[in-house]
């Protein structure tokens, strides 16, 4: 079992990915598009969005009713139940580098394959604020 769990992860990550180039959420100007509402607004993300919430809805059902994943031994879910300070402000931060980039870090590192150098920029940023949560705030 073990041994499947990286095959599983990869291959996930794969289609992931993929979803992301083929809905164009990996173009920087689509996802600041949606989110200039007063200008020219694009919804091309809100059918994303939509699209993924009734699969997260039946992924949560078939969750409660496992006894542990198909590819791990138990589940890795997060303990809190409730926002406290600071999901709030990592909440803030994302969003915030979110609307200056125009890029989050799924779509970031599916950037490296299909425009690497801007893709290449946020996740060094990212990748060194990582760094810095993992050394400063832990």
């Amino acid at each position: 079992m073990a041994a499947t769990a990286p095959l599983t992860a990869l291959f996930s990550g794969l289609v992931f990915g993929a979803g992301l180039a083929l809905s164009g959420m990996t173009d920087p100007a689509r996802v600041r598009g949606f989110l200039d509402l007063a200008g020219r607004w694009d919804p091309t993300l809100a059918f994303v969005l939509i699209g993924a919430v009734p699969v997260m809805a039946l992924a949560w059902r078939l969750r409660r009713r496992m006894v542990r994943p198909l590819a791990a031994p138990a589940f890795d879910l997060p303990g809190a139940d409730h926002p406290d300070r600071r999901l709030a402000l990592g909440a803030l931060l994302f969003g915030a580098g979110w609307g200056v980039a125009g890029l989050c870090p799924g779509p970031a590192v599916a950037g490296l394959a299909l425009a690497p150098i801007p893709a290449l920029v946020f996740v060094a940023a990212m990748l060194s604020g990582m760094a810095l949560h993992r050394f400063t705030l832990r």
